[in-house]
């Protein structure tokens, strides 16, 4: 799986150029905003072209807090929005308005509603109505808003998914996920997962009736540090699994999707001692994770690895007909032992082509992709310095 770009080498050097990218674009903002790349890319398993671009703006003039969190350690400038989750599905929220910052964001007072009660509220959705009309560069191209998401298209082609999000101040969630009992991540790595923080994204609850104000609690940054904590087995299955529901389950409407199978990898990866995560244990995991997989689709139930009350399939949408499509497929592939990986087609191609050409064209691609990124990066340079 290396030569077809997922070696240690390669996604190191994707996550590096990324993290190059997202310094230059937050200097670039010249103000209280900071970027983080999200999703595949920043952990480094797809190339240049090969998806959208997932980023998250955070302006940092702007923090939440849980309810009993004192909001008067936070500098007179910053506006301080607290957390109200009674009512709301686990792991969601609704933000009132604590104090006004000296220095306010446009953003957020235009967003404010009365919640009937002489209280203010933070509108999730004019929250991003309000960020979507933001002015960018001439060669940017902005298109339609799709949820949450302000998907734009940079010079070069790279289209990009926006999704503005705020920092979340939650200590009690936080230590009840560092105090579960695990085989990993290390306690070092659970630390530094902690120092990276909680985000708010503007995304309700489907069916929930506080559609237009409610948020989402979020860990993309330290979600990328647990992804890039994996060992190089965990990865791999990581993988497969991507390559399983795009290849062979083909969701049309993200009834399983990418996060699904990193929350069942995470899972196992905590459940299990890491000893047992090498090459020859491959095939086994792989059983393993489909079989996760099969018992999330037959009890709709999958919890979120970060907040275990919140059941990611709770709003799949999934159908009864798929449903039972998905699981004799899977159940059809398991029963398949080592033959299962047959059914993808970039492994049947790497098992079957000579290999010398098969390195050289894959050798190529990846340099492609090393000279894209810092392609990528030098344009972002150059914006900059003219």
């Amino acid at each position: 799986m290396s030569w077809l770009g997922y070696g240690r080498q390669i996604r190191q050097a994707r996550r590096d150029a990324y993290r190059e990218f997202e310094r230059i674009i937050t200097a670039q903002s010249c103000g209280p905003v900071m970027l983080i790349i999200t999703g595949s890319k920043a952990e480094g398993l797809t190339r240049y072209m090969g998806s959208d671009t997932d980023v998250m703006p955070v302006h940092s003039n702007i923090i939440c807090i849980e309810d009993d969190v004192n909001a008067d350690n936070s500098p007179r400038e910053i506006t301080v929005l607290t957390s109200y989750s009674r009512m709301s599905y686990p792991g969601h929220c609704r933000l009132l308005l604590e104090r006004r910052g000296t220095t306010t964001y446009r953003a957020v007072t235009d967003a404010l509603c009365d919640d009937g009660y002489g209280k203010e509220l933070l509108s999730s959705d004019l929250y991003v109505h309000y960020c979507s009309k933001v002015r960018l560069a001439e060669d940017i191209v902005k298109h339609d808003r799709a949820g949450p998401s302000t998907p734009i298209t940079m010079s070069g082609g790279l289209n990009i998914d926006v999704v503005h999000a705020l920092r979340y101040y939650c200590p009690n969630i936080l230590s009840q996920w560092a105090a579960r009992p695990r085989y990993w991540p290390l306690p070092e790595v659970v630390q530094k997962v902690l120092s990276l923080g909680t985000f708010l994204t503007p995304v309700r609850f489907k069916g929930s009736e506080y559609q237009h104000i409610e948020w989402r609690v979020c860990f993309n940054a330290g979600e990328i540090e647990l992804v890039n904590n994996l060992n190089d087995t965990q990865i791999k299955l990581y993988v497969l699994l991507k390559m399983i529901k795009n290849d062979v389950l083909k969701p049309r409407k993200k009834e399983v999707s990418s996060y699904t199978l990193k929350n069942i990898v995470f899972w196992i990866a905590e459940n299990n001692p890491q000893s047992l995560f090498h090459e020859k244990s491959m095939l086994y995991w792989l059983h393993e994770g489909l079989s996760a997989l099969r018992v999330a689709l037959f009890t709709r139930e999958l919890p979120y690895y970060m907040i275990p009350d919140r059941n990611i399939m709770a709003a799949s949408g999934l159908e009864e007909e798929q449903q039972s499509t998905w699981i004799s497929t899977i159940t059809e592939m398991m029963n398949k032992g080592a033959k299962i990986i047959l059914r993808l087609p970039k492994i049947q191609q790497a098992l079957i082509a000579h290999p010398e050409p098969f390195r050289w064209f894959n050798c190529r691609k990846m340099e492609f992709d090393l000279l894209y990124l810092a392609q990528m990066n030098r344009v972002e340079l150059c914006r900059d310095e003219s």
